[in-house]
């Protein structure tokens, strides 16, 4: 059906000299692999170090700000509480006050009535 044809390889056969340069270049070639790969190997670890150190700063700076917006609302809610009963305390004495005018205006209203009792009996 269908035919593949391959192409030629083109190439020649190394002499010794050749095959030790050769080798001797691929021994350079890998050193130079692995030491490349060490180092970013390294630059790796240093990477995932430092996000780890970044995420744990990030949480700890997100709990302190936590920290603070409670204390914040708290003081918010501590200074309303004081005002409410500070508001109830007057509330009270105002009450006491109130009562104690009643009581006066009942007394007056009380003499007034026994003024005008006897300035009509006594004309």
């Amino acid at each position: 059906m269908y035919s593949t044809q391959l192409p030629q390889a083109r190439g020649r056969v190394l002499s010794s000299s050749e095959t030790d340069k050769s080798q001797s270049g691929s021994d350079d070639l890998e050193s130079s692999l692995l030491q490349i790969y060490h180092h970013h190997h390294q630059n790796s670890l240093k990477l995932r170090d430092q996000a780890e150190k970044s995420k744990k700063d990030a949480i700890k700076k997100a709990g302190r700000v936590s920290d603070l917006l409670v204390d914040a609302v708290n003081g918010g809610v501590q200074e309303s509480f004081i005002n409410e009963k500070r508001i109830e305390l007057e509330i009270r004495a105002l009450a006491a006050t109130i009562a104690r005018f009643m009581k006066q205006t009942d007394q007056w209203l009380a003499a007034t009535h026994a003024i005008n009792t006897a300035v009509k009996v006594n004309s």
